[in-house]
């Protein structure tokens, strides 16, 4: 459906603050060259504690974080071949969850029947995506096409992120273009103009027509010159929960991973197509990629760190505060994010009477 581009005037509902996710999709939560063979890193989505390990064959797993004797956080033990093994007592668990092992007790002595909730869990564009909601669902939800990924004349720039802040209010930040005034001093973009807005019940398109000046105008190959003005259109595509965005040269994925209430992480995949001869950027990918994204990007980013936790201290400070929006395209962007946890809640909530409904029937 195709929405006005009008800026019109309009209240914030803060609920929008207190949702959750939908948990039926994938999402990143780490970079795969990260994880190496025989480690374990602990992640967390949505106040779900969740220790990913790769076994000694370099395959990935996604176990609870809780040991189902104590609870005790496995993300601290070890591996043993394809074992996620206990710091506490030992105990030993497979890929799948279940106790295989407890060291202490006589090999012919049966289990417990004790089990650790697993996670489909995969890795593709050097990142690791795991399925925290209804398993069953994982085959059929796909992964974000990102077909920038293997075209040799892109640079891939990994931009990591961690902030203090709700993850609404982080992809809110990517949605809103209008906010180069922040970035005036990094010579940003200027002058921004929605010219396009349409929604459906998962996803928000808006293109914003923008100008650029300056050195980063060149060196992003929008103009051969940085001392002329030029406009360019910028596409934002949000199809729940993942974003993607273009810039005429430039794309990125930019995924925020809601860890809890107030604190999200996020891992964004940026492509350039840099106005540099091939032989020489093709050599040195990883030292550019890095100095574009230390010298570059980071100070960008690094400022919408510190306006987004601004903006969630003083949530927390006062959640009865009354706040106004006049971007259709933030309106628009909530109303998809409240609806797919709504969508989640009346899943959960029709699941629950089911099942009360049939021990009721057995009792």
């Amino acid at each position: 459906m195709e929405l006005a581009t009008t800026l019109t005037s309009q209240t914030v509902q803060n609920a929008i603050r207190e949702i959750g996710i939908n948990p039926d999709y994938w999402y990143p939560v780490g970079w795969a060259n990260k994880l190496q063979p025989g480690h374990i890193m602990p992640v967390t989505i949505w106040k779900q504690a969740i220790a990913v390990f790769r076994d000694t064959d370099g395959q990935l797993h996604a176990l609870d974080d809780a040991c189902a004797h104590k609870g005790v956080a496995l993300h601290k033990g070890q591996i043993q071949g394809k074992h996620l093994l206990c710091p506490y007592h030992g105990w030993e668990f497979n890929g799948a969850g279940q106790c295989v092992k407890i060291p202490y007790l006589p090999e012919t002595h049966k289990l417990p029947c004790a089990q650790v909730r697993s996670y489909p869990v995969c890795e593709k564009y050097n990142l690791i995506w795991i399925f925290p909601g209804d398993a069953s669902l994982a085959t059929s939800i796909p992964l974000p096409e990102i077909p920038e990924f293997d075209d040799p004349d892109c640079l891939m720039v990994p931009i990591p992120a961690h902030f203090q802040a709700h993850f609404t209010i982080c992809n809110e930040n990517t949605m809103d273009v209008f906010h180069g005034f922040l970035h005036k001093n990094l010579q940003g973009w200027f002058d921004p103009v929605l010219t396009s807005l349409k929604t459906t019940e998962s996803s928000v398109q808006a293109d914003y027509r923008v100008s650029y000046k300056g050195v980063m105008t060149k060196i992003l190959g929008l103009s051969d010159r940085g001392d002329e003005v030029t406009t360019r259109t910028v596409s934002l595509h949000y199809q729940y929960p993942h974003y993607h965005s273009s810039l005429e040269g430039v794309s990125s994925l930019p995924d925020a991973i809601a860890w809890g209430a107030t604190e999200t992480k996020s891992f964004t995949l940026m492509f350039l197509r840099l106005n540099l001869p091939k032989w020489l950027v093709q050599p040195f990918k990883p030292l550019i990629s890095a100095y574009v994204w230390r010298f570059l990007f980071s100070q960008f980013l690094d400022q919408d760190i510190e306006m987004m936790e601004s903006e969630q201290r003083t949530y927390s400070n006062n959640p009865q505060r009354r706040y106004v929006e006049i971007n259709p395209a933030i309106i628009a962007l909530q109303k998809v994010m409240m609806r797919q946890y709504e969508q989640y809640c009346r899943k959960t909530l029709s699941s629950q009477l089911s099942g009360n409904q049939q021990e009721e029937s057995l009792s």
